[in-house]
């Protein structure tokens, strides 16, 4: 029987392989969720480097909320990094869920991404 972690790492394997042959020329919205954080960032992997990145310790995400562990704290993570990359100049990204299931957080942050104008 395999160990959470072994299938951690085997379901990150997975979605990072397709993203590699999907994603052609557009970056990537990487998501990092901690039990008390989450972190977002685009990210070039043809050049190798971070684009944009926000996360729930910044001051303007972190100081309205209650907690940053919140549904609420991912969104305003999510219209922060559009609103980032939107001021570089990208409008579409392919989503990186890592290892993580689409719901909760993570969800909340994709879908306040798209509304505040990324497209993936």
């Amino acid at each position: 029987m395999l160990k959470s972690n072994q299938l951690r790492v085997r379901r990150k394997k997975r979605v990072r392989s397709n993203l590699r042959g999907a994603s052609g020329t557009r970056p990537r919205l990487s998501v990092f969720r901690s039990n008390k954080n989450i972190y977002a960032q685009i990210i070039d992997d043809l050049k190798g480097f971070t684009i944009v990145s926000a996360s729930s310790q910044e001051k303007e995400v972190a100081k309205p909320l209650e907690s940053s562990s919140s549904k609420e704290a991912a969104v305003a993570v999510g219209k922060l990094v559009a609103e980032r990359a939107a001021v570089k100049g990208l409008n579409q990204v392919i989503f990186d869920r890592g290892s993580y299931l689409f719901h909760g957080r993570v969800k909340a942050l994709a879908d306040a991404a798209r509304e505040a104008g990324l497209k993936f």
